[in-house]
């Protein structure tokens, strides 16, 4: 699906200023890549810089992308027309200042991505935790239901196998979805019209980031405390996330994870519903039987109850996201067996409570948690999936500040756990905070079997450990770890190549 150069402009907001070569500083990471991959369909040329080699940049770099990993302004290529940057990269910067001096438009991640949505109907899933898993789903759900979804994802899909979806298929009109009546379908051949196609994001309350989006359905699936170097406070979470829930377009929805509180008059023409695990929501599960890995459930929505529906990714926190993108599809209008086919095979997302071994000797599961919420729930999920079996993690904390504001959360959570490999904390965009270190967070950790580790070490001492159990969780480059630590362990389950 490609567009006119002109029209690439009038999508991105940039006017009459032609658009044929765009710059990303960061583009390795997860939200940017996938716009890179955007601009890059629409026969843009896409460059950019980030700090170290990954197995994403290196498939970026196949894809067509000339992607460079030494912060030099002599390796930017000539004829940039727009530089798309990522708060990840802190300034200053030296190709920042090169952009600057040259007069070439400079736009955050968020900024390009509220612009890019403006013309779509808009799916946009807020929260500290559960974005991901939320929106990939929903992105599946559309696609196995036909629909033209535009879709920019936190995370690589294991149904697709990208962070970026632009597929076609055939829906009604933003009218008719919020006039409520049975939407006509249309087979399309070509491109469809913008107003056709649903656009899924993930809405980053980092930096306030999500409040560039005017989405037509909002999901807030959490409000924990994190980022408190941008939030002096969790009032201020609340207050921004309902800032963003304000911001939802006339004859929209909001869905609400019951319990969560922000602090926000919802325009009006806004129908709000809400979303749990029991049955005082609009939407919830019931009759919920877990065997085999897998959850049947029904699901009760405002018009009565959707029956045997299946889940083939375990752990109720998982549970609890698809009831939220289930609620997405059905005011979608897309009809039961759809939703049911969809949910069916979903395969869910890489570094999301992701097996990548399962013998009867050894089960290994990555995850992305790096929040103490996310930590905990992702252990107890794995206690209720292997009672009476020892469970070590690896845990690489990520961010100073975060480790400093939330360790004595961060703390019992860890300490769920039976044994703990505590790294070195990954930095990401700040520099070392005097007194916050790996070490500082492991003396509040109530376990006896716990240490830290450097990351070289780490797959000697778990061939000498031999666990039960293993968990790797965190946000930082524990990633590049995965792939060996399964290929050192010498063991012949699922191996899985990460994007």
């Amino acid at each position: 699906m490609k567009y006119s150069n002109w029209q690439v402009q009038k999508r991105t907001g940039m006017g009459d200023r032609e658009i044929r070569s765009v710059y990303f500083l960061g583009i390795g990471g997860i939200g940017m890549s996938a716009l890179a991959r955007y601009f890059l369909q629409q026969d843009v040329r896409v460059a950019g810089y980030d700090r170290t080699p990954t197995p994403l940049t290196d498939q970026l770099i196949r894809e067509g992308m000339a992607i460079h990993f030494r912060e030099d302004p002599s390796h930017i290529p000539e004829g940039v027309d727009l530089v798309i940057r990522t708060p990840a990269v802190p300034l200053p910067n030296t190709e920042y200042r090169h952009f600057e001096e040259q007069g070439i438009p400079i736009l955050k991640r968020a900024e390009m991505l509220g612009r890019i949505t403006v013309p779509f109907y808009t799916i946009a899933v807020a929260g500290t935790h559960g974005k991901t898993t939320t929106s990939t789903l929903i992105a599946h759900l559309f696609l196995a239901a036909g629909r033209p979804v535009l879709a920019f994802l936190g995370g690589i899909s294991k149904n697709y196998g990208t962070n970026f979806l632009w597929a076609q298929g055939h829906k009604g009109t933003r009218a008719q979805r919020h006039k409520g009546t049975g939407a006509q379908t249309h087979k399309l051949t070509t491109s469809p019209p913008h107003h056709l196609t649903t656009c899924i994001v993930e809405a980053d309350e980092y930096d306030r980031s999500f409040l560039h989006l005017s989405p037509d359905l909002a999901i807030i699936t959490s409000i924990d405390p994190d980022h408190l170097d941008i939030y002096a406070n969790q009032d201020q979470m609340r207050k921004s996330f309902g800032e963003f829930a304000e911001r939802i377009r006339t004859g929209g929805h909001l869905i609400l994870k019951k319990g969560v509180q922000i602090q926000a008059k919802v325009p009006e023409k806004v129908t709000a519903y809400s979303y749990a695990l029991d049955e005082v929501a609009d939407f919830y599960p019931t009759r919920i039987v877990i065997r085999e890995n897998k959850i049947r459930f029904d699901l009760g929505t405002p018009a009565g109850i959707l029956k045997d529906l299946e889940l083939g990714i375990p752990g109720l926190f998982n549970l609890e996201n698809t009831v939220a993108a289930l609620a997405a599809g059905w005011l979608s209008e897309i009809r039961e067996e759809e939703l049911r086919r969809g949910l069916k095979s979903f395969q869910g997302v890489v570094r999301r409570f992701d097996f990548r071994i399962r013998r009867d000797d050894l089960v290994y599961i990555d995850d992305y948690a790096h929040h103490p919420e996310e930590l905990r729930a992702c252990i107890r999920a794995v206690k209720e999936l292997f009672p009476g079996r020892r469970i070590t993690g690896v845990f690489q904390p990520h961010l100073y500040s975060r480790t400093r504001d939330l360790a004595a959360d961060f703390a019992r959570a860890l300490a769920e756990l039976d044994s703990l490999i505590l790294l070195d904390i990954y930095p990401a965009r700040e520099k070392p905070i005097e007194g916050v270190s790996s070490e500082m967070l492991l003396e509040q950790i109530n376990l006896s079997d716990k240490q830290i580790c450097r990351k070289e070490n780490l797959l000697e001492l778990l061939e000498n450990h031999r666990p039960e159990v293993l968990l790797t969780l965190g946000a930082g480059d524990i990633d590049q770890l995965v792939l060996p630590i399964t290929e050192r362990l010498g063991m012949t389950g699922r191996t899985i190549e990460l994007p």
